[in-house]
């Protein structure tokens, strides 16, 4: 699915370079689950953002599905992320004036899905992570519990290829923690997903089949025992 070759990226900060990521070499096979774990500004989100297409690396090779993004135009690769790539994020990105169906359709807008289609399929989704009887309601008129769950709809509405979730659950308690990792854990499985999530929660960490650990740019990767 990925294979990544000595991608670097570096970032200027006045007078000092910042070296986000420092030579990693990493491949993730399809339908993998892999954990990234690491401190605050170790590279994690922007190991995300090369894996999503929404970065590019200063330096090396993003390959998915034998394709280096790294070398896409912009076209191309927006075209690869509405097609292939869905997002999951912490604070949800929901359009607070849309509906939870609303939402969720804008994810099959730039497919060129008609309407009645892309109503159907957003309400199937919306169902699939149990909220069929929310198609109507404003984020406003939810939890965050739920509408985290309307912003995965959103993502697997499409049937991408990949699930990329940055902290998806660092906003909600542990109880609806519990529930959100349930539902992803259960579309991967479903959906036959590779599915890669940055998270600070080690009781997450612990039951993902692979752990990779990133610090000051340079990334480990291991099979996980306790998972």
């Amino acid at each position: 699915m990925y294979e990544l070759r000595n991608v670097t990226k570096r970032y200027t900060r006045g007078k000092d370079t910042v070296h986000a990521l420092d030579g990693v070499d990493l491949t993730i096979a399809d339908g993998d689950r892999l954990v990234i774990q690491g401190p605050t500004g170790g590279g994690k989100s922007t190991l995300l953002q090369m894996l999503g297409g929404l970065d590019r690396p200063t330096s090396g090779e993003v390959v998915l599905d034998g394709t280096d993004l790294a070398e896409l135009g912009e076209a191309r690769l927006t075209r690869v992320r509405s097609e292939n790539i869905g997002f999951v994020f912490q604070s949800f990105n929901l359009i607070p004036t849309l509906t939870a169906q609303e939402n969720v359709e804008t994810a099959l807008v730039p497919l060129g899905i008609k309407v009645r289609e892309r109503r159907e399929l957003a309400a199937d989704a919306l169902k699939s992570v149990g909220l069929g009887e929310r198609l109507s309601h404003l984020p406003g008129e939810m939890s965050g519990g739920q509408q985290q769950r309307v912003a995965i709809a959103r993502a697997v509405v499409k049937k991408p290829k990949v699930l990329l979730a940055d902290e998806p659950t660092g906003n909600l308690d542990e109880g609806m923690r519990d529930e959100i990792m349930d539902v992803l854990e259960r579309l991967w499985k479903e959906h036959g997903l590779t599915f890669i999530m940055v998270t600070h929660d080690s009781a997450i960490a612990k039951k993902a089949p692979r752990l990779a650990t990133i610090r000051k740019g340079k990334i480990t990767v291991r099979e996980n025992a306790g998972a």
